[in-house]
């Protein structure tokens, strides 16, 4: 339950499920384009996760560009005791491709 491929986000999207988004970019590449969920940027991760309300049982997917920040992201989480730390595979690029 590491990754999570494009094609099965964009289908949860399109269904309307609520997901708990995480995009690790900085907050301008998240202004110009964004899925939703909340900003962290990978370097301030560590301090900021707990303010942003994320329950640390719960599933979360971290998205960033390319897939390379939120892989980086993921790890950290999973030292910080998150669970269900899920890395969107290819990022939002591969996203955008299959939308």
């Amino acid at each position: 339950m590491d990754d999570i491929e494009a094609d099965e986000l964009l289908k949860r999207i399109q269904n309307a499920e609520p997901l708990n988004l995480l995009d690790v970019r900085e907050p301008m590449e998240f202004a110009t384009y964004n899925i939703g969920g909340k900003n962290i940027p990978l370097g301030k991760i560590s301090v900021s996760i707990n303010q942003k309300g994320f329950d640390k049982e719960a599933e979360i997917i971290v998205v960033c560009k390319m897939g390379l920040r939120s892989r980086t992201a993921q790890e950290i989480l999973k030292q910080l005791g998150f669970k269900k730390v899920r890395n969107l595979k290819g990022g939002l690029i591969a996203l955008h491709k299959i939308s």
